[in-house]
């Protein structure tokens, strides 16, 4: 399902506000990530946007924010207990086939700033209807293993929404407990890369979630968010174990 850029509406409703939400560690993560995202509001333009809401303030720094290669949703359900939206790329895809990801993809010119593509891409994943998001804010941009610079926008969604993959890329919608995240140890995690006449076996952190290995890019911007919101501090590294001809 093809979304026109310009179907996407934002406006102050569209943005979350701390003092609404009922359920301390969503307040909590709405609080930080969206003074992160403020703190990042230019200089110029810091007199005018004091004298605005804090959701249009929220919005101003979302839109003046340059423009990523790509940008991905981080979606988590506004209820008691959290749920983080993640999906398994299919097995044909040219890149990251098979990984798990967050909804997410490619600018497109027409799309005018980061949080449009993110949505327009989780709608055409996952019939994400991007009326039903409520923005929090950005994280700090991330690199792909292709270079690709990837901008994380977080946002709120309805524990209850009816989410369907589209089959040309994407295997399968699963849910990890975000309070789990919060908690849980990562378990370290073997990932064999050739290169040229080699092989090499790199060693990274994961969390394990419904039967799937969730590191790379994705697990990074686990670890971002846990340490924007919740001070939870993770080593994340890519060791070289061994490499073999």
């Amino acid at each position: 399902m093809l979304l026109p850029s310009q179907t996407v509406q934002l406006d102050e409703q569209s943005v979350a506000i701390p003092p609404f939400i009922r359920y301390p560690t969503l307040r909590q993560l709405t609080e930080r990530v969206q003074q992160e995202t403020l703190n990042a509001l230019a200089d110029s333009a810091l007199h005018t946007a004091q004298q605005s809401s804090r959701s249009a303030r929220v919005l101003d720094s979302l839109y003046q924010t340059p423009i990523a290669d790509a940008s991905i949703l981080v979606a988590i359900t506004h209820e008691r207990h959290p749920k983080l939206l993640l999906t398994r790329r299919a097995a044909h895809m040219n890149s990251h086939a098979g990984e798990v990801s967050c909804a997410g993809g490619k600018y497109e010119i027409g799309d005018g700033n980061n949080v449009v593509t993110a949505l327009r891409e989780a709608c055409e994943e996952t019939a994400l209807p991007p009326n039903k998001v409520q923005l929090i804010g950005q994280l700090p941009i991330q690199t792909s293993k292709s270079g690709m610079s990837v901008r994380p926008i977080v946002a709120l969604i309805a524990p209850d929404l009816v989410l369907v993959p589209e089959i040309g890329e994407i295997s399968r919608i699963f849910w990890a407990d975000f309070e789990a995240l919060l908690t849980q140890p990562t378990v370290e995690y073997a990932i064999e890369y050739a290169m040229q006449d080699q092989v090499a076996t790199i060693l990274t952190p994961s969390w394990q979630v419904d039967g799937e290995t969730v590191w790379g890019l994705t697990g990074r911007v686990i670890a971002s968010l846990l340490e924007t919101a919740f001070d939870r501090q993770l080593e994340w590294y890519y060791r070289v174990q061994d490499s073999r001809l």
